[in-house]
């Protein structure tokens, strides 16, 4: 009987511990499993959205109400104007400029004339990020009464703009004019790696931004009074 009773403790023992050791397994293949689908998911969506970005094109007669660039390049700004003296809007705003940029700085560098800025240009300094040029471009939209507007920006950059413009104004019509530094066709960003790591930086950000709009998170408003005045109240606390 000692011996029946040995055996069935050693036994035993062994069972014990593959029950101990069966729930982590399960719950490694799961996360396992998880994490393979999340990278596959993440791998297909930057294919897409880089194709996207590759196949975008500027309209061939862009029409609309008004201009606005979202700042990141002088390259954006000299399009911007040009499409403002084509007639492509009646008014362009420069939306996120630096506040160490002048007016006049930005003038002489696109070489336009001091009647075109006083009559048609607006410099909108208080935008930090994409979202407060979506939010700065959205008040000027309503401080004029616009109906459709030129989005005028880096390709890469366009759709995660698309998305924060349209969030913060869902009546405006937005056209995208994509400004294009490289040829993304046929798969040639693939060779250049600042090209890469570039779309992969707006990737994340335009996934982030996504989730973000389909859960209803709020956010900070990108705004440098909202961020100064957020920071004179933690200050006096």
């Amino acid at each position: 009987m000692d011996e029946t009773r040995h055996l069935t403790q050693k036994d035993g023992q062994p069972a014990r511990k593959r029950w101990r050791i069966r729930p982590i397994r399960r719950f490694v293949r799961v996360f396992l499993a998880f994490l393979l689908v999340f990278c596959g998911s993440m791998l297909g969506g930057f294919l897409y959205f880089a194709e996207t970005i590759a196949a975008m094109e500027t309209p061939r007669n862009p029409r609309a109400d008004a201009i606005v660039v979202l700042t990141g390049g002088f390259q954006r700004i000299d399009q911007a104007i040009g499409l403002l003296k084509q007639g492509a809007g009646k008014r362009l705003l420069i939306s996120g400029a630096n506040p160490s940029t002048s007016g006049t700085q930005i003038r002489k560098f696109t070489q336009s004339s001091t009647s075109l800025f006083d009559c048609c240009v607006d410099i909108g300094y208080d935008a930090m990020d994409t979202i407060g040029n979506a939010n700065e471009t959205a008040q000027w939209i309503s401080d004029h009464g616009y109906r459709s507007v030129l989005v005028v920006t880096n390709n890469y950059h366009m759709p995660r703009s698309l998305l924060e413009l349209r969030r913060s104004d869902a009546e405006t019509e937005f056209v995208s004019y994509p400004v294009i530094n490289s040829d993304l066709r046929n798969g040639s960003w693939l060779g250049e790696p600042h090209v890469m790591k570039a779309m992969l930086s707006e990737y994340v950000k335009y996934s982030a931004a996504l989730v973000r709009d389909m859960i209803g998170a709020g956010t900070a408003s990108g705004l440098r009074r909202d961020a100064q005045t957020h920071a004179a109240l933690v200050e006096e606390n």
